[in-house]
């Protein structure tokens, strides 16, 4: 039996009028520009009831990518039929994004998200590690499974992010040999 909740009741229509503000503000003005005020007028709520469910405008901006009111499409891994191919082209995709302007905001806000709040960040974890990239890096290692899979996506996105955060260039043969040292296979050369 369901334990009743307390505190207030999250009403559904206004959390997804507050993900969609968030997203079109964000789409529109960038995460420097993005503020829980605008935030709350754009979706007909007050901030109180933004603060009430998320602390800050990274757990909204998290929120919404996690829902796919941001970056779905980019979220998706190709299937071209090269399981390596496809998760370089991937991770390019996804660095090229980091080092646009609004990249830089959004790895702010998974980041922050995170670490204020083990909630979002392990939400964010299963995100990232969902079935598609699980499946494509098992068909690069020729169908590991398990523990070492696991242990293989968290070295791959880690070694993306360390560089992200430290704001480094990569390039797509940078992503082919990451993908290359963490399957244990090659790329042909370009």
């Amino acid at each position: 039996m369901a334990l009743p909740r307390s505190g207030p009741v999250r009403s559904e229509a206004a959390r997804l009028a507050i993900l969609e503000a968030a997203a079109e503000l964000f789409a529109e003005g960038g995460y420097e520009h993005l503020a829980i005020e605008g935030i709350a007028r754009r979706a007909g709520v007050g901030k109180q009831t933004i603060y009430r469910w998320w602390s800050s405008k990274g757990d909204v901006i998290a929120e919404a990518i996690l829902e796919g009111h941001l970056l779905d499409g980019r979220r998706h891994l190709p299937d071209t039929g090269d399981a390596r191919g496809d998760l370089a082209a991937w991770l390019a995709d996804l660095f090229a994004l980091r080092a646009s302007p609004d990249g830089e905001g959004l790895l702010r806000s998974f980041v922050a998200a995170a670490a204020e709040n083990a909630e979002i960040g392990r939400r964010l974890r299963e995100a990232i590690l969902a079935a598609p990239l699980m499946e494509r890096l098992s068909q690069a290692m020729g169908g590991t499974s398990g523990a070492r899979l696991e242990a293989a996506a968290e070295a791959l996105l880690g070694a993306v992010i360390l560089r992200a955060l430290s704001r480094e260039d990569f390039d797509a043969d940078d992503m082919r040999a990451l993908v290359d040292v963490v399957t244990g296979g090659s790329h042909p050369p370009l």
